[in-house]
């Protein structure tokens, strides 16, 4: 088999992930072809608490890594001594998963002779929208009608210096991007992520988790009016590239439940109970909600293309965008739109790579092995990210 084979592993946070990713030494310099994608989800097991408990997504790791592995090699048609590299995902992330995957790792590079290559999930998100697949469409599982993707180039030298934008459920980040390795953070949330205000709003809401999905279903819903209820985007300073969700979640809690301290309704003293809600209502305060958001994140991305020149010193010459939340059909018509506008090209992934995954981990990590930067058997994970 023709072309470097990585490995990638990912056990960031609820997912454990692997893939095999192949380049190609006659194709686009930094294009690496999907060849298997393995994910498996714990979701069912964090539903009942509405959100993700670190020791549950640890145990539930150490009982899927080896089998997801297996899965991966096995669609990519390929055995372990074919192999070239072992990358992991070993930043930022719960740090008792991360242990799963970065144990993983070492244990294989160590048995196989390999290098080791640790990968940051942020900067993963980043690089997924340049991976090659045979069909795109047919690994996207999503049943929600979406607006088409733009295509995707995949000869990336043309595409730098660029803007990044990661949004996911625990990072919303602004970057300058010089290649898929060098890049640097110019904004970012100070407060709560994107996705997770997107989760706590669907349970605000009353809808089921996870909550994005649900969130851009309701508001995408026939009759939906994204102006029945204002709701404010903060926008700090007038230089700022930061952002900041938590005032937002505030705002829809006391559209929901009304202003504490005035009724009678549990220890809080709302007026209302989420069960109060009309259809009509939830439909309305979903769709309310998801433009406000989408209005903060695009406020600051057109922010920081305006000050591209400053921030870079070249002129910006694509928009790369990649994480969890850029699965949500608002945001991604509005990026569209926003870089058709601006004529910039912009690498938007495929629905199946938006979500973590381990084909960004082995996609970045080959990246960053052709750079000579390549980890030893001290690896360990960290929980927060670089800048």
């Amino acid at each position: 088999m023709n072309g470097t084979l990585t490995l990638g592993i990912e056990t960031s946070c609820d997912e454990t992930a692997a893939a095999v990713v192949r380049t190609d030494p006659a194709g686009p310099a930094r294009a690496c072809r999907v060849l298997s994608n393995v994910v498996a989800s714990q979701h069912e097991l964090h539903a009942e608490y509405a959100g993700v408990v670190p020791e549950i997504a640890s145990r539930a790791h150490v009982e899927a890594i080896l089998p997801v592995v297996r899965s991966a090699l096995r669609d990519a048609g390929v055995r372990l001594d074919q192999l070239d590299a072992i990358a992991v995902g070993h930043r930022p992330g719960l740090v008792g998963s991360l242990l799963v995957g970065v144990s993983a790792a070492k244990g294989l590079a160590w048995s196989l002779g390999l290098p080791l290559i640790g990968v940051d999930h942020v900067h993963a998100h980043l690089y997924a929208g340049l991976l090659v697949h045979d069909d795109d469409r047919a690994q996207d599982d999503s049943s929600q009608e979406r607006p088409a993707s733009p295509p995707r180039p995949t000869d990336a030298p043309d595409l730098f210096p660029a803007l990044g934008l990661a949004v996911s459920g625990g990072h919303t980040s602004l970057y300058v991007m010089r290649s898929p390795i060098e890049l640097h953070r110019v904004g970012a949330t100070i407060d709560d992520a994107l996705g997770e205000a997107f989760d706590k709003a669907a349970t605000m809401l009353g809808l089921e988790q996870p909550g994005g999905p649900n969130v851009d279903r309701l508001a995408a819903s026939e009759g939906a009016n994204d102006r029945a209820v204002k709701l404010p985007i903060a926008r700090l300073s007038r230089e700022s590239l930061d952002m900041s969700f938590s005032g937002l979640k505030t705002a829809l809690l006391y559209a929901v439940r009304g202003t504490p301290g005035r009724g009678t309704h549990g220890p809080q003293r709302y007026q209302r109970r989420t069960e109060d809600l009309t259809d009509t209502q939830r439909r309305d305060l979903a769709a309310c909600f998801q433009k406000a958001a989408v209005d903060a994140v695009l406020l600051k991305l057109e922010r920081a293309l305006d000050r591209f020149e400053q921030l870079a010193s070249e002129p910006c010459r694509s928009v790369l965008t990649g994480g969890g939340v850029t699965a949500n059909s608002l945001l991604r018509a509005r990026l569209t739109a926003l870089c058709a506008a601006r004529n910039l090209p912009l690498v938007l992934p495929p629905m199946a790579l938006c979500v973590d995954n381990a084909a960004m981990i082995a996609g970045l990590g080959h990246q960053l092995l052709k750079a000579g930067r390549v980890a030893d058997l001290t690896l360990s994970p960290v929980p927060t990210t670089a800048c």
